[in-house]
């Protein structure tokens, strides 16, 4: 049982500031660090470390120096990366700013991400070896429709349609081939096309069996069909909430993974006890700077859900 996460890695430019800078306005920033990021790598770390789960990622790096380097963490954290491709392209850079508050603004330059839409015969087994597929909207929607369609009968899809972006063209495609979509409040809007946050989440889960609407400090939403239930958020004092979300999703399809369900066996208590998971993990994650590097360990998520209920 292994969770097989396809999408993107970037090497992230974080720089902390006291606040977002205005536009046409310049800051100095207090500190500058590069680390690991990238949804796709971001949410097969958190499978694994704070999930537990067998992970292997799919993507793409340059031939630069940074390729590599992304590659060889990504596998000390036993990780299988024979998925990895390496293409013409600069590697994927992210440009983080962090405020004082612990919110940020980040500008992503895809380079390699973005360099193919089909998976290669490597890339296409490792797929079909998935009980779960994660997938994100940072890598080309022709490739992670190419990677659903790859997965293997029974296994789950789940759908992170981050960052938001128009997909009106492939989204009734896209959502007939997803067990689970994860959306933040905008994304909802962005992916059902409609203005209202309600009548948002009503279509969305009309288009897929099970639908997890994440709220920030306000929790989730989670809904199967008619059913729905309110997952509530930790109560902490957030450092940096850069990658809180790629966390929620890793953890949630661990917990799918571990549940030993099939797809066709979704339902409303098995979808809640995995955002509850993803919840106590994020929780921890926005605690600490970076995104993977502030992804906590399977042990600190299970003490977090033990001694505090939110």
């Amino acid at each position: 049982m292994s969770v097989v996460v396809v999408g993107s890695i970037n090497q992230d430019i974080v720089a902390r500031v006291a606040r977002i800078p205005a536009p046409g306005e310049t800051l100095l920033a207090s500190s500058l660090v590069r680390t690991g990021g990238g949804k796709g790598a971001n949410q097969a770390v958190a499978a694994r470390r704070a999930g537990g789960a067998a992970v292997a990622f799919v993507g793409a790096v340059g031939t630069d120096a940074a390729g590599e380097t992304l590659r060889s963490a990504l596998a000390s954290d036993e990780i299988d990366v024979s998925g990895v491709a390496q293409v013409d392209e600069v590697t994927g850079t992210a440009l983080i700013s962090v405020d004082a508050s612990g919110e940020n603004a980040i500008v992503v330059a895809a380079g390699a991400n973005a360099a193919r839409d089909v998976l290669t015969d490597v890339q296409r087994a490792v797929v079909a070896s998935a009980s779960v597929l994660l997938t994100q909207l940072e890598i080309p929607v022709a490739l992670v429709r190419d990677a659903a369609a790859a997965r293997r009968e029974g296994a789950w899809h789940v759908l992170n349609a981050a960052p938001s972006a128009p997909f009106a063209s492939a989204r009734d495609a896209l959502l007939a081939a997803t067990d689970v979509l994860v959306v933040n409040e905008h994304e909802a809007l962005e992916a059902a096309g409609i203005d209202d946050l309600d009548e948002a989440v009503t279509a969305l889960a009309r288009a897929v069996p099970g639908l997890v609407v994440t709220l920030g400090a306000r929790g989730s939403l989670v809904v199967c069909g008619a059913e729905r239930a309110e997952v509530p958020a930790h109560v902490v004092t957030p450092v940096d909430t850069t990658g809180a979300g790629d966390t929620f999703c890793g953890v949630l399809a661990a917990a799918l993974t571990a549940s030993g369900r099939r797809p066709d066996a979704v339902d409303l208590d098995l979808l809640v006890d995995a955002a509850r998971a993803g919840a106590a993990a994020s929780a921890l994650a926005v605690t600490r700077p970076g995104a993977q590097d502030a992804v906590p360990t399977v042990d600190e998520v299970a003490a977090l859900r033990k001694e505090s209920q939110p």
